[in-house]
């Protein structure tokens, strides 16, 4: 997701953009495995504090607010090092906290940024070889892809990228391709580029530049493959093989930061627009073309989100604002079953193990059990404030805050 706390957002799909169960151990990108916030991890700690079920607590140098990622023993994350001007990808073992190595990817003047926006807000990627990672560098996107022992092996920069806002676009990995979202104001486009060697596979061009950070989501439907990519003043279907597009939703709006969800039991793509109008849309994932007035079977400003990414389960969609209004609606109606305050959020909430972990921008996670009232299991907090999305593998939740990472797992 990308977005003014900008998390960035990246989604990792191999073979045919879905993951098997080995792969689920994992959590490769931004928003999982899925790319959706869900994962099939069981057994995780639902309460913890200062001592209790805390594994361990490492710092983090500079400032930034990408989440972290795992693979195996290896966590990866990007920071900024404000007095050199430094963008960095660091990595650190999963399993104790220590820091294994860091490596500069950019060494440049900071570009400007929203107040709520860091100069390292998108999530790296990995395929288990190679760590895939993003920054702006002036006005050109960068796209990097190092080994798991820091060695660069490509750097690519696959056009310009234009926003007052900064910059937290976050390279999507599907099959053999490298996919960076570079919607912006300027040279607005959306790339893919080989896993390999870093080469342009294919290229689009907007023809209506915006302001969007949303993460795409890749998902059979329909009976193909489709690319969900939320910009260019819409929303749109494409084939990642090629770049043609299946079909497309004009707006609701001009920019887009959270990442869409597919809700399989309805069969449902799940879009929030951002500014200036906050609009929440079901669309049917089966048309062709202009789809519009035909494909759209609900939709609200009600429970619309602006920045953090939702997360649904077989029968509800959660979507919570920055100013801490979260609603519980039915995925496939859009009724709304309850609204509860839980504080100024940024980050994206998970859902593991039947539970939704939604954190706020304090630090306080509160878990909730799914259904159609408000049910709180348990209010864990960290101590510091935090502004990325929680991460989970092999039974632990990673969870970064302002300062510190944190391993939070059952001793």
């Amino acid at each position: 997701m990308a977005n003014f706390k900008f998390h960035g957002t990246i989604l990792f799909l191999l073979t045919f953009c879905l993951l098997t169960d080995i792969y689920a151990q994992n959590w490769p990108c931004w928003r999982g495995p899925n790319g959706d916030g869900t994962t099939s991890e069981t057994n995780l700690p639902v309460s913890w504090d200062s001592e209790k079920n805390i594994l361990w607590k490492s710092e983090v140098p500079g400032m930034g607010y990408s989440s972290p990622i795992i693979w195996n023993d290896r966590l990866f994350l990007t920071t900024a090092l404000a007095d050199s001007h430094e963008k960095i990808l660091i990595c650190y073992n999963s399993q104790t906290g220590d820091k294994l190595w860091q490596k500069t990817v950019i060494s440049s003047p900071f570009e400007a940024k929203h107040n709520d926006n860091s100069y390292a807000s998108g999530t790296p990627a990995t395929d288990g070889t190679l760590v895939f990672v993003s920054f702006l560098d002036g006005q050109d996107v960068v796209v990097a892809a190092y080994d798991f022992d820091g060695k660069q092996v490509w750097l690519q920069r696959p056009g310009t990228f234009s926003s007052p806002h900064g910059y937290s676009c976050s390279p999507v990995i599907c099959q053999d391709k490298v996919i960076i979202n570079g919607d912006s104001q300027g040279d607005s486009f959306v790339a893919a580029l080989s896993r390999k060697d870093g080469k342009i596979i294919w290229r689009i061009a907007h023809e209506n530049p915006a302001h969007s950070f949303s993460t795409p989501i890749f998902r059979k439907m329909a009976g193909k493959m489709q690319m969900i990519f939320c910009g260019n003043k819409g929303i749109a279907s494409y084939n990642p093989d090629d770049g043609s597009r299946y079909w497309y939703v004009k707006g609701p709006s001009e920019d887009f930061c959270s990442s869409p969800v597919y809700n399989e039991k309805s069969g449902l793509v799940l879009i929030s627009s951002s500014w200036p109008v906050r609009d929440l849309l079901a669309i049917r994932p089966d048309g062709q073309g202009d789809v519009t007035t035909s494909h759209v079977v609900w939709h609200s400003t009600k429970g619309a989100v602006y920045v953090p990414s939702p997360v649904c389960t077989d029968d509800y969609l959660f979507t919570t604002m920055i100013s801490g209004q979260v609603h519980c609606m039915e995925a496939a109606t859009g009724n709304i079953l309850w609204v509860e305050n839980l504080g100024k959020q940024y980050s994206s909430p998970v859902l593991a193990n039947g539970l939704v972990y939604m954190p706020n921008d304090e630090g306080m996670i509160t878990v909730i059990q799914p259904g159609a009232k408000f049910q709180v299991v348990a209010k864990n907090g960290i101590g510091e404030k935090m502004f990325a999305s929680p991460a989970i593998s092999k039974g632990k939740i990673y969870l970064r805050g302002l300062q510190h990472l944190f391993c939070i797992g059952t001793k």
